[in-house]
């Protein structure tokens, strides 16, 4: 009986405890009101209804070449042709050869060409750390020398400062000179000289 009598008070007393902690919790936070908005602050709802011929595209007002382009695309990416290394290999046997051989070597592994629409690369050194870019604004001339039999061949490109860009074993030698008197808003003519050597 006694622990009966003793255990009733601490119920009463957690129990107050927890009345007294509600109470308080929901005093701290007030009672929000939520109210209608005012029908000033409503404003109607307009719905536009546009329509298109379907058979026609949508053209834009602006003309292509009104803006410079932003987004630089590859024309060509590579580096000296192979059959220039293979040739080289071949007569690289005599040492009389020997110099021309490495050379080639040097420009197959080491030497990289880039065309885009917005410049001329080239890369060159162990490490691609020997960069060298121009704009096609500041060509001036632009001419081919064919070599073995005409697979491959040298672009020379004559800058307007008068600096001569020697540009060795080019695969595909026409379409890429080609390419630059037209980006350059050159007379696509060029000045070929008759095949050459290796």
């Amino acid at each position: 009986m006694a622990m009966a009598s003793t255990s009733a008070p601490v119920v009463s007393r957690a129990a107050s405890v927890i009345h007294q902690t509600i109470q308080i919790s929901s005093n701290f936070f007030p009672r929000l009101s939520f109210t209608k908005p005012s029908s000033k602050f409503i404003r109607p709802i307009t719905r536009l209804h546009v329509s298109s011929p379907t058979n026609k595209p949508l053209t834009s007002t602006s003309t292509p070449t009104s803006k410079p382009p932003t987004e630089e695309t590859i024309f060509f990416d590579g580096g000296a042709h192979y059959g220039d290394l293979i040739a080289n290999l071949l007569l690289g046997f005599t040492l009389l050869w020997l110099p021309l051989t490495l050379a080639a070597v040097f420009r197959a592994f080491y030497l990289r060409y880039r065309f885009t629409n917005l410049r001329v690369t080239v890369i060159s050194g162990l490490t691609g750390q020997d960069r060298s870019d121009f704009s096609y604004k500041v060509i001036k001339d632009v001419q081919v020398v064919p070599r073995f039999i005409g697979e491959w061949g040298d672009i020379v490109i004559t800058l307007q400062d008068g600096t001569k860009v020697d540009l060795r074993s080019v695969p595909k030698f026409r379409e890429i000179a080609k390419y630059c008197l037209s980006m350059a808003e050159k007379a696509a003519v060029l000045k070929e000289s008759g095949p050459k050597g290796f």
